[in-house]
């Protein structure tokens, strides 16, 4: 948008109109300011509202709820802010105020303050724009630093001194890098210059906000943007190290393997482009993590890797704990798509073995679309020949699967016989035999040696428990 349609679209919003009208009645003066005012240029959708008050903010987030029967407000007063919900707006009222720091945190002890104080403790320029909500200028713009050149120009570049900005406040020096990866802005040179020179200040931020702001570089169109400046500056190295040791290409004897961190930077994009899914999108940066640790030269074959899947999946619990991602179904999610990621493209040469197909749509079950957006993913090849043919031929394995399920139906699968019923015919108690009947049923099964039903499933049994000196218990 531009300022003309700014001005008709604040004049046709009942929030704004109400805004107005309690800052009037409280003689004070109101601001839509920050992010929600740099998405209207940017024509994308915000719902976080910042409303910045000359005074009063408190009394002035009590009265605008009153005005707009919104939700109760939630009261901040240690930082002088209030929440408050209307529809699905979630507006932040907040009292103009300066902010002083403390060399070890990043809490700003907090005062009140003017408006123009106020818009120069903002991080960017592109987020000090701010909309008057007053009768008398009622929808202008007011853009003390520039910013709207820096939208136009696609600059990221802090309102004062980039040095003191990022130091004051580390948490700016991700969110300066998540705005350049999600808007494919660039970050004006002194900025990044800044970054560079107070990386370890971040060493004082907490991991979960950490991770927040590279969730939300991850979820960008375009992630490997972000990662790329996170390493350049070194941020990465600080803040997820185990992804930087992928870096880096060993030759010997003439034979040079892969740049494997720009190989999982590509993976990542094209997953990005196949899938909104944050946590498919870990899988991608995870894939390869532990090719490192697995990377041996051989005389006769090059460099190898091998085990790397089973290495890396046993990887992501402890990777997910120190990241303070969640360890729960997100996370073996994750696991799976790490210890799978070779299986599809084992399975996509010319002779594909119904059993090995089985055993992927049983092991993947309903994570196998996304299992196969992962490794189509994975072809990163120069040559497009190759990679046409890579994707022919994980076509061919999806067909596949698709048959193989339609047959079987191995998703959330449980084999006919199961280990309840094993410890009735045999009069067993729970325990190691029970798991190794059950096991063997499911594995013979899979792998084509029995058809997947009742009749055959208990003959393979009794000759199974035979072989064990197992017998059935007598029937009447």
């Amino acid at each position: 948008m531009n300022t003309k349609e700014i001005k008709l679209f604040i004049d046709s919003q009942p929030v704004f109109k109400a805004v107005a009208e309690v800052a009037n009645s409280m003689n004070v003066e109101a601001f839509a300011i920050g992010g929600y005012v740099r998405d209207l240029f940017l024509d994308r959708d915000s719902k976080d509202l910042d409303i910045v008050v000359s005074d009063k903010g408190l009394e002035f987030a009590e009265q605008l709820s009153k005005k707009l029967d919104a939700t109760e407000v939630h009261m901040f007063k240690n930082f002088g802010t209030a929440q408050l919900i209307f529809g699905d707006l979630e507006i932040e009222i907040v009292g103009a105020r300066k902010e002083s720091y403390r060399a070890n945190s990043r809490n700003p002890e907090v005062q009140s303050g003017t408006l123009k104080e106020d818009r120069e403790r903002r991080d960017f320029t592109i987020n000090a724009l701010s909309i008057s909500l007053n009768r008398a200028s009622f929808g202008e713009v007011i853009d003390p630093f520039d910013g709207l050149k820096d939208l136009e120009e696609g600059r990221i570049i802090t309102p004062l001194d980039p040095t003191t900005t990022y130091s004051d406040d580390p948490l700016r020096m991700l969110r300066a890098i998540r705005f350049a990866t999600q808007l494919n802005f660039k970050i004006e040179k002194g900025s990044l210059e800044a970054i560079q020179s107070q990386r370890d200040r971040i060493k004082i931020i907490s991991q979960e906000r950490i991770t927040d702001e590279l969730n939300k570089i991850i979820l960008s169109p375009k992630p490997s943007i972000g990662f790329k400046l996170l390493f350049n500056t070194g941020l990465l190295q600080l803040i997820f190290p185990k992804m930087v040791e992928l870096h880096g290409v060993d030759t010997i004897n003439g034979l040079s393997h892969k740049d494997n961190f720009y190989h999982t930077l590509q993976v990542l994009d094209n997953v990005a482009d196949r899938s909104p899914d944050l946590w498919l999108r870990w899988g991608a940066i995870l894939h390869d993590i532990a090719k490192p640790d697995t990377k041996r030269f051989d005389k006769k074959h090059g460099w190898t890797f091998h085990g790397h899947e089973d290495r890396g999946a046993k990887m992501v619990p402890k990777l997910f704990k120190q990241l303070k991602l969640p360890l729960d179904n997100k996370m073996r999610f994750v696991q799976k798509m790490v210890k799978l990621h070779l299986r599809p493209i084992a399975l996509s040469g010319d002779h594909v073995s119904d059993s090995g197909v089985r055993r992927l749509v049983f092991d993947a079950g309903e994570d196998l679309e996304a299992l196969m957006i992962l490794c189509e993913s994975d072809i990163t090849s120069k040559n497009e020949r190759k990679v046409v043919r890579f994707l022919q031929n994980f076509e061919r394995v999806r067909t596949k699967c698709h048959e193989v399920e339609e047959k079987d139906k191995l998703r959330n699968w449980e084999p006919p016989i199961g280990g309840q019923e094993i410890m009735d015919i045999f009069e067993l108690h729970p325990g190691r035999e029970v798991g190794v009947l059950k096991t063997a049923i499911r594995e013979a099964i899979l792998d084509g040696k029995i058809d997947n039903n009742y009749d055959d499933a208990y003959g393979y049994l009794l000759a199974l428990a035979y072989d064990m000196g197992l017998h059935p218990k007598k029937t009447t």
